[in-house]
């Protein structure tokens, strides 16, 4: 089995496609999403029927498995579905999305139940994935045990530190970056794909665990 994860796609639907036909992962491998499927990028609706299928095809065992991680903005459109909270979504890229779903109405219910089984981490024996990060100040293991949903998906503290009190390498996404990060209890995943306009950005990314190899592809929409 090969671990793969892969960052943030903000809608950005064909280079999904491009990265995971760079990938090519067979159903032995297994695909970790470190969540913001959604919101900014051209085809949010687009990137999640993709996602669906995936997981169907994981679930029949006819495709690789796959484990989708919540991100803060798909929090957010949860948010908007089952509250009617457009406030923050709207300043996100929320407007986006929803137009990515005006040629069909209201967001398939198939859609809202994707969101809601996605999970705030994945904690592995050797590396443990969320969208944003961890507190730097505490293990992982207490992390996982009295942190909020507020720290998986919305903490930037620990891009600042040189060190983190951490027992195992965190995979994350959600602040974008030049590069991906490679630090020895650090791996960030999301190089802008949809900020391909920023002459540093428009690159999706993948990571290939244990080996740290990084694959990525251009933004294409």
């Amino acid at each position: 089995m090969t671990l793969f994860a892969i960052g943030d796609i903000h809608g950005c639907a064909r280079s999904l496609d491009d990265l995971i036909e760079r990938i090519a992962p067979t159903p032995d491998d297994h695909l970790v999403f470190v969540g913001d499927y959604t919101d900014r990028g051209p085809d949010s609706k687009g990137v999640i029927d993709r996602l669906i299928k995936m997981e169907a095809a994981s679930q029949a065992k006819t495709g690789p498995r796959c484990t989708f991680i919540r991100g803060n903005h798909d929090q957010m459109m949860l948010d908007y579905i089952e509250r009617g909270d457009m406030s923050l979504w709207r300043i996100n890229g929320g407007v986006e999305t929803l137009e990515s779903y005006a040629g069909i109405g209201e967001i398939p219910e198939a859609h809202h139940a994707f969101l809601r089984r996605t999970r705030l981490y994945l904690d592995t024996p050797d590396f443990c994935f969320v969208h944003a990060g961890l507190k730097p100040y505490y293990p992982v293991s207490y992390n996982l045990q009295h942190e909020t949903a507020e720290t998986f998906l919305w903490t930037r503290e620990h891009l600042s530190l040189p060190q983190r009190q951490w027992e195992k390498p965190v995979v994350c996404g959600h602040t974008p970056q030049p590069e991906p990060v490679n630090q020895p209890d650090l791996l960030c995943i999301d190089t802008g794909c949809v900020y391909y306009t920023h002459p540093e950005y428009g690159k999706l990314t993948a990571v290939r665990l244990p080996e740290r190899e990084f694959i990525q592809v251009d933004y294409s929409g």
